[in-house]
């Protein structure tokens, strides 16, 4: 049997990012389905003030949201039903499936975009139109279509672009069945959304016809919103990544012995990369699979990952864990959140957040009663203002952290809609060993007249900021590049930095109070932008050269026996070893000091 092969022991950035590895998996698997039933009466076509037709309007606000999908959330389901037309291709009278239900890509929005511009001008003789149409059977085929979709899709929904307030006016048993069909999709977990179009100066009555296919006898709110506030929405351009907000897990959070609730944690915020890019066959373009296998150095034997042990060099010598002891050793307690005291809610620092927040809401689902515990919970921390200080397991393999529990109330806007939800940030604390101590430099004291300078300079600055309102340009820029290509654009939408600062504003609000500061603060010669010239750093010849003069007065196996080797820099280890005729291609410190131990037999 070949020897065991050695892989060094570290921590695995799989394991440190296993919390987060829930919500990317229900992201990969849960997708969203989504059509549009697009009404094609004559009524849709006519002209507006602006030259343009409701049918255009709708079509222009289903090529938005591929856009966006394709960027947002690429791998849910779009389609598209035209209803209302002359010509049908499936069973039902009057409907024809202009996009099947299916990801969004490039040739659905290009003839999305050739539909807008000029093929609704055409759609008399490709489609024609016919007002004797079933809207039961329109929800009949989104039903259908959802039902034979291959993926697993989490959220259905249907949005109905109409002009019609009461499309069957007259037809009693075609109300009924509307409304019967209409039920059996919210039934079935299908949400029905209507974006009604009006002219300037109609309405849009909803109780003639669609309030009752809409709303049922439990909903609070029976009032549609704005159309042009819905329409601004689905016409908007928003050229980011959508993350679902689902828990990342559920875990019981235990208040002493024998009470616990569960709980679910939300991620609030991540960072949002670039994809990741994905190698192709030069031949084909088809996507290529990257395998990797690990051989045994004296033999070429591949080992299997049985094979396989860990190790941590301490010092000199090599300790080595079988993969049951690696886990036993990852292994602290059982995951969950346990108590361990409160305290005043000052006595949380700015600086002690060493990851982002999470968030916790409780979890009804899995242990009954716990909404009620957990409102009672946050109650009494809000009233007292103190936080809850909590040994917190994200997961079986994780490290247990402290983490406080920073209680939010519920917020409501004026129309009695909840803004920010209730419950407990989790601000992760750091330990003792993670505090770091920085010497500073004493630095000159500001006489009275530069602070009242200074502090005008802040006042007049003084602005209304929120992350949400500055989108990354670095994204943006990509994306759009992306998109124009995809697309075969001559060049990508032109973009707004909104991150580079409004100087003619600046210079408007605050220029006298800056010039004032600046005079006040700096030297008569100051010149902005003018940057201190910099100490020579030493070139990489004179680094080598130094090492070598080190590395000729030193014992090398001498320094290996008393374990002096890991006091020694890269360059240096890299040129005794050289000196020494001992064959050492690794960069690593880590692995040179093995590479070195093993030559002189050190263990």
């Amino acid at each position: 049997m070949a020897d065991f092969g050695f892989a060094r022991f570290e921590d695995d950035d799989a394991n440190e990012e296993e919390e987060e590895e829930g919500e990317e998996w229900q992201a990969r698997t849960l997708k969203d389905g989504l059509l549009f039933l697009l009404d094609c009466s004559k009524s849709m076509f006519e002209r507006l003030e602006d030259g343009q037709c409701h049918f255009q309007l709708a079509i222009r606000c289903i090529k938005t949201t591929m856009q966006n999908k394709i960027i947002s959330s690429d791998k849910d389901s779009v389609g598209v039903v035209f209803i209302g037309t002359e010509n049908s291709d499936g069973p039902n009278k009057h409907i024809n499936i202009y996009h099947d239900l299916g990801q969004p890509c490039a040739s659905r929005i290009l003839a999305l975009e050739d539909m807008e511009e000029t093929g609704w001008k055409n759609f008399n003789m490709l489609y024609g139109h016919d007002p004797d149409f079933s809207l039961s059977d329109a929800l009949w085929t989104c039903a259908d279509m959802f039902s034979k979709s291959p993926q697993n899709l989490n959220n259905k929904r249907v949005m109905l672009f109409t002009n019609n307030d009461d499309p069957h006016a007259g037809n009693t048993n075609r109300q009924i069945q509307a409304r019967t069909k209409a039920s059996d999709l919210a039934n079935t977990g299908i949400d029905l959304e209507l974006i009604h179009l009006v002219k300037s100066g109609q309405t849009f009555d909803v109780n003639k016809f669609y309030k009752d296919l809409l709303f049922t006898d439990d909903d609070e709110l029976t009032e549609l919103p704005d159309p042009a506030e819905r329409l601004e929405e689905l016409l908007t351009r928003m050229r980011t990544k959508d993350h679902k907000k689902r828990a990342t897990r559920r875990i019981p959070l235990t208040l002493g012995e024998g009470v616990s609730l569960s709980v679910g944690v939300y991620n609030l915020v991540r960072t949002c990369a670039k994809p990741p890019m994905v190698k192709l066959s030069k031949k084909d373009n088809s996507e290529l699979k990257s395998h990797t296998k690990t051989y045994l150095k004296d033999t070429v034997e591949v080992l299997m990952p049985q094979d396989l042990k860990k190790a941590q060099t301490y010092g000199a010598r090599r300790i080595c864990f079988e993969n049951d002891e690696v886990k036993a050793i990852r292994q602290f307690d059982e995951s969950g959140l346990k108590l361990m005291g409160f305290k005043p809610r000052s006595c949380l620092k700015p600086y002690f957040q060493v990851k982002p927040a999470q968030f916790l809401y409780p979890d009804e689902g899995s242990v009954t009663g716990s909404t009620t515990l957990f409102t009672a919970l946050l109650r009494k921390c809000l009233d007292r203002d103190v936080v809850a200080i909590c040994k917190y397991v994200p997961g079986k393999s994780n490290p247990p952290k402290f983490a406080a529990l920073l209680p939010q109330d519920e917020e409501l806007d004026e129309h009695k809609v909840q803004t920010t939800p209730p419950g407990f940030h989790v601000i992760f604390l750091p330990f003792a060993d993670d505090f770091r101590k920085v010497k500073y430099e004493e630095t000159p004291k500001a006489n009275e007249d530069q602070v009242e300078a200074a502090k005008e300079v802040v006042k007049k600055l003084k602005f209304q900021f929120s992350s949400e309102m500055f989108e990354n340009p670095v994204l943006q820029n990509h994306w759009r590049n992306i998109e124009a290509l995809a697309l075969d654009r001559d060049e990508p939408d032109a973009m707004i930095d909104y991150t580079m600062p409004a100087d003619d504003k600046i210079t408007k609000k605050a220029g006298s109070a800056i010039r004032e500061f600046r005079d006040l603060v700096f030297p008569a010669d100051y010149a902005p932008g003018q940057k201190k010239r910099a100490a020579p750093s030493e070139s990489a010849a004179a680094k080598r050269a130094k090492a070598a003069e080190t590395s000729v007065t030193l014992d090398l196996e001498t320094e290996a026996r008393a374990g002096r080797l890991g006091k020694l820099t890269v360059a240096v280890l890299k040129e005794a070893a050289r000196n020494a005729n001992i064959p050492c291609l690794a960069t690593r410190k880590a692995y040179i000091i093995d590479t070195i131990s093993n030559h002189y037999s050190v263990k």
